[in-house]
């Protein structure tokens, strides 16, 4: 289970990531005005960008906790109960919706940094 301040978190802990409230009480994740995720502290359900293979796998593997988004899931825009998300699952979903969205630039910046990050984790692993 994954609640909205969890999923929130997540995705303004990616680069560049900021929200911004439209349509009344929907809480937009962007990078710049490209919205990569979204939903509401009330709701049950949050929606995330995604390829349609990708809506496709996932609605098939998990369909109790991923549907097509309301509106947007023609485009594979991924809806996701948050009772039953895996909060890891959840987290590589929202990083591959921001990379989906984020500016070329800022994703290679990102990659390199995680690359760094692994080879730093494995050189620790390797002296221990």
């Amino acid at each position: 289970m994954v609640t909205f301040e969890e999923f929130a978190g997540l995705a303004l802990a990616l680069p560049q990531a900021h929200e911004r409230i439209t349509w009344g009480s929907e809480h937009t994740f962007r990078v710049g005005e490209k919205i990569f995720a979204m939903g509401a502290p009330e709701s049950a359900h949050v929606s995330l960008k995604a390829s349609l293979e990708d809506q496709s796998e996932l609605m098939a593997a998990a369909p109790e906790t991923f549907s097509a988004a309301p509106y947007v899931g023609r485009f594979g825009w991924v809806r996701v109960a948050l009772a039953t998300a895996d909060p890891e699952e959840l987290g590589e979903l929202l990083t591959e919706a921001w990379r989906r969205t984020a500016p070329k630039r800022a994703v290679k910046a990102f990659d390199e940094t995680r690359e760094a990050q692994v080879g730093d984790v494995q050189k620790r692993q390797r002296r221990a």
